[in-house]
């Protein structure tokens, strides 16, 4: 059996689909449907079962669960809502419960690949992005809360206590179907579409940060990718050892991006080829966000590289075309 936490979320029910998309049907999805649209993202999944994060956790320190042998737990599962301030609810769903299922996946001997996250970075710039503690300077409880697990995790790699796969993939933008449901905390393609059908126009700010007029850059990642990731280290699907061949064994805190940073005008020019042309009015900077705001962002991959993964990422322009087609197959329109 395959554990995915978060399997109704954005990245992962792409992960659940991937997984089906690979003949993996028996999965167990572990999430928290208290916002009910989530539904959606599941249509069309084949899993085995679902159960609620809360009864899933109990289970995980009750040493109840009563699965079949578990190949592998990929945790996308967190409150990923940067503008969060509960730091109580914070460290105990996005870092203690991160340290219950590492330790439950060593018992069981299961692959770990868990989604770890680029605001570690902070207001990193150019050149400094790689996944070493001198580049890591969160800004909000969020990024703490995935960084202290990525630092526990180390620690425990470093003295010898991990004995199975265990992989942390910093994700950087990402984006793809199945995101409507989070609101502000959507991806800017999204956003921009939403624009460009209600308003038929695009807004983005100004120069900032030594960028010009909506030059501002992301390393934007599509979320498939993003899963052949996941599949890659839990060594499932495709990636699975052949027959006679030896598992692999990885370890480590690396990058999930692109490693090319592109701007705002770039995704607006990329998404006018599937919307049509609409006109751009470029926003002066809100000054409450002098300080707060990641005028660029572009993953050093070298590690991720350096780990196994040699695949190419997909193109902003190529992700976003299979976006749409995507939507246009679910019936859906953002």
């Amino acid at each position: 059996m395959v554990i995915v936490t978060g399997g109704a979320g954005f990245i992962g029910s792409n992960l659940v689909h991937e997984l089906n998309a690979e003949g993996i049907t028996d999965v167990l999805v572990v999430d928290n449907l208290a916002n009910a649209a989530k539904f959606e993202n599941l249509l069309g999944a084949k899993f085995a079962d679902y159960m609620d994060k809360r009864a899933f956790r109990a289970a995980i320190r009750e040493r109840s669960l009563g699965a079949p042998k578990i190949e592998a737990i990929l945790h996308q599962g967190a409150c990923s809502n940067t503008l969060e301030d509960d730091g109580v609810y914070m460290m105990d769903n996005n870092y203690q419960c991160t340290k219950e299922l590492l330790h439950f996946a060593i018992e069981q001997g299961a692959r770990f690949v868990f989604a770890s996250t680029a605001a570690v970075y902070g207001l990193a710039g150019p050149g400094h992005f790689a996944p070493i503690p001198g580049n890591e300077r969160p800004l909000n409880i969020y990024g703490y809360s995935k960084l202290m697990f990525d630092n526990y995790l180390r620690h425990k790699i470093a003295a010898d206590e991990v004995s199975i796969t265990a992989v942390g993939l910093r994700y950087f933008n990402v984006y793809g179907p199945r995101e409507r449901h989070k609101g502000r905390m959507s991806s800017v393609i999204h956003h921009f579409t939403g624009q460009m059908k209600k308003e038929q126009k695009l807004r983005m700010f100004q120069g900032s940060g030594g960028y010009g007029d909506g030059e501002q850059r992301r390393d934007f990642v599509y979320v498939r990718d993003l899963a052949r990731m996941n599949l890659f280290f839990a060594q499932l699907g495709r990636f699975e050892a052949a027959k006679g061949e030896p598992e692999r064994t990885y370890r480590g805190i690396v990058n999930a991006g692109t490693g090319l940073s592109r701007s705002f005008n770039d995704v607006a020019a990329a998404l006018m080829t599937i919307h049509g042309k609409v006109p751009v009015e470029y926003m002066p900077f809100p000054s409450d966000l002098i300080g707060r705001y990641q005028h660029f962002t572009e993953a050093d991959i070298s590690g991720l590289r350096k780990l196994g993964w040699i695949e190419e990422p997909t193109t902003l322009e190529a992700g976003i075309d299979e976006t749409y087609a995507t939507l246009r197959q679910l019936g859906r329109e953002s």
